[in-house]
């Protein structure tokens, strides 16, 4: 009996380990190397594009900044749309000949804290605005519902609560006297 309990146990904890385990968001199986520089900027920011060892120019396409062209072996930069969502990872496509690769960039959050600027009459020190805390929410770990997430979640914790229920019945009713 021993061995069917740890059995059943181990397939549930490999079957919740599968279906968390997190999947490789960045592809770049190219011999190139395709880099963004920083690979978390502001929204409005600039970010450098390079693509060492392309022989050729390449393209690079995003949904967060206009179509860029890199020279070969060489570098460009791009400025980040001011509207990009703060904590979103947008995927940036590189294209060298055919050959494509994605890296990751991801918008920062928040927005620093406003410096008032003295005036003739003040003086010559400047204030800054008292720190407001931590912006705690969601922010960029929480994309949008899926169905088969939320339907394997409900699975697991619908197995976990029948082991539970069984072995507390079976463990009671071995313990009358």
């Amino acid at each position: 009996m021993r061995a069917i309990r740890a059995a059943s146990a181990a397939l549930l904890g490999a079957a919740a380990l599968a279906l968390t385990a997190p999947t490789a968001a960045a592809v770049n199986n190219t011999p190139y190397d395709f880099n963004v520089t920083p690979s978390t900027v502001a929204a409005g920011g600039r970010v450098t594009l390079t693509a060492g060892g392309c022989p050729s120019t390449t393209t690079v396409t995003s949904g967060v900044f206009d179509t860029v062209t890199i020279p070969s072996n060489g570098a460009a930069t791009a400025t980040v749309d001011r509207d990009a969502r703060p904590g979103a990872v947008y995927s940036v496509q590189f294209n060298c000949i055919g050959r494509i690769g994605t890296v990751d960039l991801t918008i920062a959050g928040g927005t620093a804290s406003p410096t008032a600027s003295p005036t003739a009459s003040s003086t010559r020190t400047a204030t800054t605005a008292p720190p407001q805390g931590v912006r705690g929410g969601v922010g960029g770990s929480f994309d949008d519902m899926n169905a088969a997430e939320i339907a394997a979640g409900g699975a697991l914790v619908a197995a976990a609560a029948t082991a539970t229920v069984l072995v507390v019945r079976r463990r009671s009713t071995s313990r009358q006297h």
